[in-house]
């Protein structure tokens, strides 16, 4: 008899309570696979509201806890303590929240951005290293069936030698100041001691910059960028174009906005080779399009028999049937259910060449902004990311020992 769910996962939440639609599209994901019990929780600052969650979503009075710092400490010392601590609090807690549980080896889901600064992300990064701990970042577009079919074919090198990738998410949802109404989403991500300055970078830029490194296997090597508001007395700026130079001397451009009126959603990744190119939209996310050199174009959608292990792995009903946002995060939380499993049964690791964004992403994320800021301070400067300094540094190392080695 397999041992998968002899026993579900544990789960707490730090986060996510009344007004915090993320905290539960966080609890419908785990929920898919009946893979998590969620077991312990502190769903806000105020005590009686975080407790009525917690009553609500059934978590024990006992393991409803005040603060993260109590429920961290708490559970690390039971026997049936939790597994995994959802962080999906706003972007300036997240690096105490983490830290709590991961120093204390308990395994983490921190919502992007991972920290407001890349020094902090990397001390989570490190200190999840130190303790054995799994730390993931649900950047979950990387989770649909054609995101996966997309970077297959990427990876196959069904497009070609790459010539330029196109991704943009841009959003309408605050063309407006919504921040002067009450709006709680708008009044913490335009509060730049909460959000960050260029808020829109942290909040949607990442999500576009992951897809394309995704899908692609490429990073930016440097980036020149502009950031703008554009609603007027806004304190943070709500509109990013960036122009960026990927591995492989790849052009690219990144469009992030939460004030493209008129548009709904907006995330689409464009990838253009010498052989042919592919388009993939969130509004429509179980089509994939792929088009050749004489412009034939091909449809592929979810489901199809013919489609990759990749992609059909993640297909969870069949071939017409429309799956969306709370299946991509419910195949999140499955892959990293599976690697949390095989870590508490002692079996082999379950990840794979597609799987589950970690720390590292949330960390190269984190950089990613800081250039982008730095570029634009710099009036559009080109600027190498910190995670490219990063990568060639311990690529001249390696290097440097293995001439050691072979002077000895």
């Amino acid at each position: 008899m397999s041992t998968q769910n002899a026993r579900q996962l544990s789960a707490g939440m730090v986060g996510g309570g009344i007004g915090a639609d993320i905290g539960k599209t966080h609890r419908f994901g785990m929920r898919l696979d009946d893979r998590y019990s969620l077991d312990a929780g502190v769903f806000g600052r105020d005590r009686e509201q975080s407790a009525g969650v917690a009553a609500s979503l059934g978590v024990a009075p006992g393991r409803a806890y005040d603060t993260y710092q109590q429920m961290a400490e708490a559970e690390a010392a039971r026997e049936d303590g939790i597994d995994v601590a959802i962080v999906a609090t706003p972007n300036d807690s997240h690096f105490e929240g983490a830290k709590a549980f991961l120093e204390r080896g308990i395994n983490v889901v921190c919502e992007k951005p991972l920290t407001q600064d890349s020094a902090t992300s990397r001390a989570l990064v490190d200190l999840a290293a130190a303790n054995d701990a799994i730390l993931a970042v649900p950047h979950c577009y990387s989770a649909y069936p054609m995101v996966r079919e997309a970077a297959r074919m990427v990876s196959d090198g069904r497009l070609g030698r790459l010539t330029f990738i196109d991704v943009e998410h841009a959003s309408g949802w605050a063309a407006a100041p919504l921040e002067l109404t009450g709006h709680k989403q708008a009044s913490w991500r335009t509060d730049p001691d909460v959000a960050g300055f260029p808020s829109v970078v942290g909040d949607l830029g990442t999500h576009g910059y992951h897809l394309s490194r995704y899908i692609t296997g490429l990073e930016a090597e440097r980036v020149s960028a502009q950031l703008h508001t554009f609603v007027p007395g806004r304190k943070v700026f709500d509109n990013a174009t960036v122009a960026l130079e990927y591995s492989d001397e790849v052009p690219g451009r990144l469009w992030a906005s939460m004030a493209a009126t008129g548009h709904n959603h907006g995330l689409r990744i464009r990838v253009f080779g010498d052989e042919g190119s592919l388009e993939w939209q969130h509004e429509d996310p179980h089509h994939l399009t792929y088009q050749d050199l004489e412009g034939t174009t091909t449809t592929y959608t979810h489901g199809l028999a013919s489609l990759s292990e990749d992609s059909a792995r993640l297909t969870r009903v069949g071939l017409g049937h429309p799956e969306g946002f709370l299946e991509a995060f419910g195949n999140f939380y499955r892959d990293l259910a599976d690697e949390l499993e095989a870590r508490r049964d002692a079996r082999p690791s379950t990840v794979r060449e597609l799987s589950f964004p970690t720390g590292i992403d949330g960390l190269i994320g984190v950089q990613f902004v800081e250039a982008v800021a730095a570029s634009h301070a710099a009036d559009g400067a080109w600027i190498v990311p910190a995670s490219v300094v990063d990568r060639d540094a311990e690529v001249a190392a390696a290097d440097a020992e293995l001439r050691e080695a072979g002077g000895s």
